[in-house]
């Protein structure tokens, strides 16, 4: 799942990832929002009357004009935003009653969003550039319901994998990478993971070869469990905070650890001798998109131009270069140089999506059990 995590500091403003790891979250997102962004989404409420300003429930760092400039020039201001820290939060957040037009989940989130009766089918004749997206990005799970209709815009993509020192580690890793780098007992002390249950879950099953790695059988359960054991007694540290990452890696206090997409656009500006993992077990993406809210304003003209607006390929072009993750539309990668392309590892986004492992929302009672797993494992029981 990513994590669906998960950016650069933009402007003077907190991307979601920053403020996801600035507030020390755990999993895919556990922190509430901040008191900042509360006070920004009351003053924005104020701004605008609400029955004549389109608002956007978003992650910190998505509300730049940059990535809806289309819909300014049309409508001549800004929606109004609100934001949240993660997922969970927003959800409680609608179901008390707040009612925003669009937000922004991952896939993994989606289908619960629905079933809770908040999302709105989406009219994708409706959307400009929809002819343009990459196909794998249009059935992704959760994003259709059982009569086939839309209820997910996809938008942006990364990955979560392996980033490690070129020059440190063993030739065998840059022959054949793996993630069983962040086993090898060679790196003792010299290691690091995301404090993730859902990060784990999917790195130990990948591992371990289990068949459905969000819902491992017995057996694989118990193999993963050992193995996060294992690591524990390996790890330099676990991490809410990438920029211990960063910070680790440049030094060489690390050798490798697993990370997100925009650690690697971190380092090579440092000139950091680096390399970002496609693991022979898989390597994690998430997606994430819009969703339409039932109840909000009710604008559809304004919904659907502000859709139109994300998915143009000048907006892309701006989130791939500055943000380092990738965009829907696949005309968005046209105008991005071909050098940051090869930097970010995403100079054939096709390819690399076909071999990515996506991550997947998890039943309620499998992660209960991998909540208390995790914390025993970190418990040294």
């Amino acid at each position: 799942m990513g994590f669906k995590g998960f950016m650069a500091d933009l402007k003077g403003g907190m991307t979601r990832r920053e403020l996801q790891k600035a507030l020390g979250a755990v999993g895919i997102g556990m922190v509430t929002v901040p008191v900042v962004a509360r006070a920004q989404d009351e003053a924005a409420a104020e701004s605008y009357p609400q029955d004549d300003q389109l608002t956007v429930f978003e992650w910190a760092g998505y509300e730049l004009p940059q990535f809806h400039k289309a819909y300014i020039d049309k409508h001549g201001k800004t929606p109004t935003f609100g934001f949240f820290g993660e997922e969970e939060e927003a959800l409680q957040k609608m179901r008390a009653g707040y009612r925003p037009d669009v937000s922004h989940p991952c896939t993994y989130s989606t289908a619960r969003w629905r079933d809770a009766g908040l999302l709105k089918p989406i009219d994708t004749s409706r959307i400009e550039h929809w002819g343009d997206l990459f196909p794998s990005l249009l059935d992704l799970k959760g994003s259709k319901d059982a009569e086939g209709r839309d209820y997910f815009v996809p938008w942006d993509w990364g990955n979560s994998s392996v980033i490690y020192r070129t020059d440190l580690v063993d030739p065998e890793y840059l022959q054949e990478e793996s993630w069983k780098i962040l086993f090898d007992e060679r790196y003792t002390g010299r290691l690091a993971t995301y404090d993730s249950v859902d990060g784990q879950l999917a790195v130990t099953g990948l591992v371990v070869g289990a068949k459905d790695i969000f819902n491992p059988d017995e057996a694989e359960t118990q193999a993963m469990r050992d193995l996060m054991a294992k690591q524990r007694d390996l790890l330099r540290f676990y991490w809410t905070d990438q920029t211990l990452v960063e910070q680790g890696i440049a030094s060489g206090e690390l050798v490798a650890s697993y990370a997100w997409n925009s650690a690697v656009v971190t380092l090579k500006k440092q000139g950091v001798p680096i390399a970002y993992m496609r693991p022979k077990e898989g390597i994690l993406t998430w997606a994430c998109g819009l969703v339409v809210i039932e109840g909000g304003s009710g604008n559809e003209a304004k919904i659907y131009d502000y859709l139109s607006a994300l998915l143009a390929p000048e907006t892309g072009s701006f989130l791939i270069t500055e943000y380092g993750y990738g965009h829907a539309n696949r005309k968005s990668f046209d105008l991005v140089p071909a050098d940051r392309l090869a930097d970010l590892g995403i100079t054939d986004p096709d390819t690399h999506m076909a071999g990515g492992v996506f991550f997947e929302e998890i039943a309620p009672d499998v992660r209960e059990k991998w909540i208390n797993i995790f914390e025993e494992v970190k418990a040294g029981y």
